[in-house]
């Protein structure tokens, strides 16, 4: 047969038979890029799932009105599978398309029917093809230019290797592959896949990331992770792994909108595949929360939308909910993770920006939302009030994790104890998140801000104890009523820069004390500012003394030097004597020895070693 199934490698009967299939929502089938097809068919679409082909023969008895001609006929596919199908001589030959592909997988724009020799158009009814009870049609696949063919090539001989591990269980590829040097695994294939994506050409690198998920591949890979046989599932996650890894190291930001609907599609299969606490899953949830950061989210422009997003809001505060009563109730729990935490924020961000568009905020949301949002279509009614519902929830289990925390650390004071509390640590972070939904919903705000006032020593405490440098703090000094001395003081003290001591990068000098003034300059002036700032080690000729205090004879000795009448580097106010200023006629002073007359910057020199001290 002369088509793009037949003449693929990966035959239809390869997708079938297996058991195993049933654990995904679709069957990877073999599909072919197109230079006039816009929108590439992929798993992520609202047609059902479906199931996989068991047997050479099998009936589709699918639910249609009732007729007065009801006709049986058989579509033969390829040269083993026939399927029995059943419609109103009405239907339209579309339907008989859509059938198909619910029951294959295989893409309606990829597929031809064939009847007495013609082949029969989309907007003909089956009568009109003149299609009897018990008619054989042929199901045949379109085959059209592509402007990646290698990209198609090499992404099929992926998921033909793919299905020939999950069938055969090998320990080694099979010969074709293995006799290539070095031998070719799924995951080097699927690294050369993506190393092939064009940098600079966003359309070609549009078209070329497109392929992955139209061929099915996603879908395969988890098939192969959720294999019984240890090597085939380590072999899957280590290449599910690296088409991750890849997506964010390998391709450039630019891309990542194409990036997104392949990440997406990994975590819609692992959720249903493996569920939510799988790790492999974690990771694809994460990566797709920082990819967010670099997409437009929207229904309408972006590649992904709010609706597309909130069940990871909504799965992510289910954790958090659940992770916060386990802390209350062990003392050994973990409690939050900072993953969940981490990946509940990324998410949260897109998703409180599309509210406020949705609104057109200008002021904070009532819920029960009132009748006049419905008069506008407010198009996230349903995601408003969850977002709602998790907000209360999240803040009254935080609020009793408080009140647990006020108890315990009384009870450790009272016994001259030190409260130690893993499970803690991440409470701020979520409060800080639960801040910024407030303020979106009326009378939120206010709620926050009295459980945090009700709860102020347990709020001091984790701020004491948890707050780092590297988290942004300045929210909760909006209200003082929630801290006191102690955690405002730790909180400016995290805003200020770490001071770091670089005891391998000091400067020294080795100073000779009869040209104090003369040296130090020339050790400062020829010094880099960065090595300076790292710290000094100064030490005099012919004295063995070194430290702190040696360091500051130095500085005073300097100092000293720099301001004594005899250099005329300053000369003092007229009207206050304690007062200084450069003197102007230094730059005459070449003959000093201090500074040469063929330097031409030799007036500026001795200014600059004060500067410098003063830096210092």
């Amino acid at each position: 047969m002369s088509s793009s199934l037949s003449n693929s490698k990966r035959k239809l009967d390869d997708y079938a038979a297996d058991d195993a299939l049933s654990l995904l929502p679709l069957n990877p089938t073999p599909t072919r890029m197109r230079k006039d097809q816009n929108a590439l068919p992929s798993s992520s679409s609202n047609s059902p799932p479906p199931p996989p082909l068991a047997s050479r023969h099998r009936s589709s008895f699918l639910d249609a009105p009732r007729s007065l001609t009801r006709l049986q006929f058989f579509v033969r596919i390829l040269s083993d599978y026939t399927l029995v199908l059943h419609a109103d001589s009405s239907d339209t030959i579309k339907s008989i398309h859509e059938k198909i592909h619910s029951i294959t997988g295989i893409p309606i724009i990829e597929q031809r029917l064939i009847y007495r020799g013609k082949q029969l158009q989309w907007e003909q009814t089956l009568d009109e093809c003149m299609v009897q009870n018990d008619a054989g049609l042929h199901l045949v696949g379109r085959m059209r230019s592509t402007e990646h063919p290698q990209a198609w090539q090499l992404i099929n001989d992926v998921v033909s290797l793919i299905f020939y591990l999950y069938k055969n269980n090998p320990p080694r590829p099979p010969p074709s592959l293995l006799a290539l040097s070095p031998p070719k695994t799924v995951k080097s294939m699927l690294l050369e896949f993506l190393s092939m994506t064009p940098r600079n050409d966003s359309d070609q690198a549009c078209g070329h990331l497109q392929i992955f998920n139209a061929s099915s591949a996603p879908a395969a890979l988890v098939m192969l992770y959720m294999s019984s046989h240890r090597p085939n599932k380590e072999a899957a996650d280590d290449a599910i792994r690296q088409v991750i890894s890849s997506c964010k190291t390998i391709l450039p930001k630019h891309t990542y909108h194409q990036c997104v609907p392949i990440v997406m599609e990994f975590c819609r299969l692992l959720n249903r595949a493996a569920g939510t606490d799988d790790k492999l899953y974690g990771l694809c949830r994460s990566s797709l929360g920082t990819m967010l950061e670099y997409v437009e989210v929207g229904e309408k422009n972006g590649v992904i939308g709010l609706r597309d997003i909130f069940p990871f809001v909504s799965e992510l505060a289910a954790k958090l909910s659940h992770d916060l009563v386990v802390s209350m109730e062990s003392t050994t729990s973990p409690g939050p993770s900072l993953d969940d935490v981490t990946d509940f924020s990324a998410y949260l961000a897109p998703a409180r920006s599309e509210i406020k568009k949705d609104v057109g905020f200008s002021s904070p949301i009532g819920v029960p939302l009132s009748e006049e949002c419905f008069n506008v279509s407010v198009c996230y009614a349903d995601e408003i009030i969850l977002l709602h519902g998790i907000f209360v929830d999240l803040l009254s289990k935080l609020e009793k994790s408080l009140v647990k925390i006020e108890e315990l650390v009384d009870l450790v004071m009272q016994q001259d104890g030190e409260v130690v509390m893993v499970g803690w640590c991440q409470y701020l972070a979520i409060l800080k998140e639960l801040n910024k939904i407030s303020q979106l919903y009326y009378g939120c705000e206010e709620m926050f801000w009295e459980v945090m006032k009700r709860r102020k020593g347990a709020i001091c405490y984790l701020i004491v104890r948890y707050a780092k440098r590297s988290d942004d703090h300045k929210w909760i000094l909006q209200y003082k009523e929630v801290t006191n001395f102690e955690a405002r003081r730790h909180l400016a003290m995290m805003m200020l820069p770490e001071v770091k001591d670089e005891y391998d990068d000091l400067h020294e000098m080795l100073i000779d004390r009869s040209h104090l003034l003369a040296e130090s300059f020339e050790y400062i002036a020829r010094a880099e500012a960065e090595s300076l700032r790292a710290g000094l080690f100064m030490e005099f000729k012919n004295e063995e003394a070194t430290g702190p205090g040696v360091l500051r004879e130095w500085f005073f000795l300097v100092c000293q030097a720099i301001f004594n009448p005899e250099n005329a580097l300053f000369v003092a106010c007229p009207n206050d004597r304690r007062r200084f200023f450069p003197n102007p006629g230094i730059g005459n002073m070449y003959e000093a020895p201090l500074v040469p007359a063929e330097n031409k910057k030799g007036k500026k020199r001795l200014l600059h070693l004060y500067l410098v001290l003063v830096e210092m």
